[in-house]
């Protein structure tokens, strides 16, 4: 099939190249001319595991290419989807320009029947007012459909390829027909195509991710409550997990949610339901309750200190808003380094993939360093912000001898109490009351 896919961010990427694995002919489309230059090179602006492989291998096949021209893209392809950013407004909503100017640009260059694919994450009815625009451009015929991106960063290439489920939503049977003709190879294994309105579909999208959310920020509730009457937050978890109605995931306690997709989908859904006169305190909640995790681990180490950091060094594991990824928005990184610098500490930051990013954040603020052992050099403290795996195992010997006071403030829990204390560290985590040990 010829598709095109217009915005080469995450989604449009992840999607566009693993499209094209599966022997479809895509153009990726894009504005950005040294970008476009990179990719066809094969070198990618995001980090995502398994990505850069496949796109090399599918330009070498002639099955995936990049290009500006938006016409010929559109002219060339049946499918063509619009995956380009839509940023959060100052309200709270989503901004749909960049997706209604590309609506309005397709609707000028159709030259015969197309779906047109929502893939952006965009409110409900967006695709109602995407079918408006391209009707006063064109007499030929086409159809709107919202097809979520469900795609989790660090296993976003696996997430698509063997997608837990696909969803489109449609209003013609010819569309549909051709989605699930799109689609087929993803799902050989039996993993459903679920057909539903393009309103539910749109729904849909903001419903799984602010239900997640609210997982995360009641898991953290629960921890902060343990910390303060003296339960293991991590105990009451495995309790609260064995039970099938609840399960594992979304429910460990940590400094809250970021990225691209929670913290803007959860306020969109907010900002949805004031719009049409609905409550929403929940949601609101949530979003209140992870942002302020963020300052309860800065309060944390102001605690320790008495208020005064000023001079104090800090060695920051991880700058990523979750591993496996280079992402920073909305890193709780970021508020918590920014507080401490300026409160008149020092950082020394290690972060196995983010720096290029940080440096656009931090600038020269902070340092820079190569390693994660190298960052613990004459810290005063260590803080644990990101679940890289190399931070799992670390060598406790090694990271005694380089510090200068053997403090860790653990914001990801990913530590043995037990073995940490007896290595003679003070220990600060979520859900727990601090755990210290006479040091040796």
């Amino acid at each position: 099939m010829k598709i095109c896919v217009i915005g080469t961010g995450y989604v449009g990427l992840v999607a566009g190249t693993c499209l094209a694995e599966m022997g479809n002919e895509v153009i990726c489309v894009d504005k950005d001319l040294n970008k476009l230059e990179q990719l066809r090179r094969g070198i990618i602006p995001i980090y995502e595991p398994g990505l850069e492989e496949l796109i090399t291998a599918n330009v070498a096949e002639n099955r995936l290419a990049f290009t500006d021209d938006l016409k010929t893209a559109v002219e060339k392809s049946l499918v063509c989807f619009i995956a380009v950013g839509t940023p959060q407004g100052e309200d709270g909503s989503a901004d749909l320009s960049y997706v209604y100017d590309v609506a309005s640009n397709i609707g000028e260059y159709l030259n015969g029947y197309k779906v047109i694919v929502d893939k952006s994450t965009v409110p409900v009815g967006t695709a109602q007012k995407v079918t408006e625009i391209i009707k006063s451009k064109t007499s030929f015929e086409f159809d709107v459909v919202s097809n979520p991106e469900f795609l989790k960063q660090g296993a976003a290439v696996d997430d698509f390829l063997k997608p837990d489920r696909v969803v489109i939503g449609s209003n013609s049977q010819r569309a549909t027909e051709i989605m699930q003709e799109l689609y087929s190879p993803f799902l050989r294994t039996g993993n459903p195509v679920i057909i539903m309105d393009v309103k539910s579909a749109e729904m849909t999208k903001y419903a799984a991710n602010s239900f997640l959310a609210v997982k995360i920020s009641y898991a953290n509730e629960i921890a902060n409550i343990c910390e303060k009457v003296g339960a293991d937050a991590e105990m009451v978890r495995i309790g609260m997990c064995s039970d099938s109605r609840i399960g594992s995931q979304f429910l460990f306690a940590g400094l809250g949610y970021g990225g691209s997709c929670f913290p803007k989908d959860v306020k969109a859904m907010i900002n949805t339901a004031k719009s049409n006169g609905c409550s929403s305190k929940l949601l609101e909640a949530a979003d209140e309750t992870n942002k302020q995790q963020r300052i309860l681990f800065i309060n944390k180490i102001l605690e320790k200190y008495e208020g005064n950091i000023e001079g104090k060094t800090f060695a920051a594991w991880g700058l990523a808003f979750k591993p496996k990824t280079n992402d920073m928005r909305e890193a709780p990184s970021i508020t918590i380094i920014n507080e401490l610098l300026k409160r008149g500490a020092k950082i020394q930051a290690y972060d196995p993939k983010a720096f290029d990013l940080a440096r656009t954040i931090f600038g020269d603020k902070i340092e820079y360093s190569n390693s994660a052992y190298e960052a613990l050099t004459g810290a005063d403290a260590m803080l644990l912000l990101t679940e890289w795996n190399e931070f799992r195992r670390p060598n406790f010997d090694k990271i005694k001898s380089l510090m200068k006071h053997h403090v860790i403030f653990d914001g990801r829990n990913q530590y043995n109490v037990k073995r940490i204390t007896e290595k003679g560290f003070e220990y600060y985590c979520i859900g727990k009351k601090a755990m210290i040990k006479e040091l040796v």
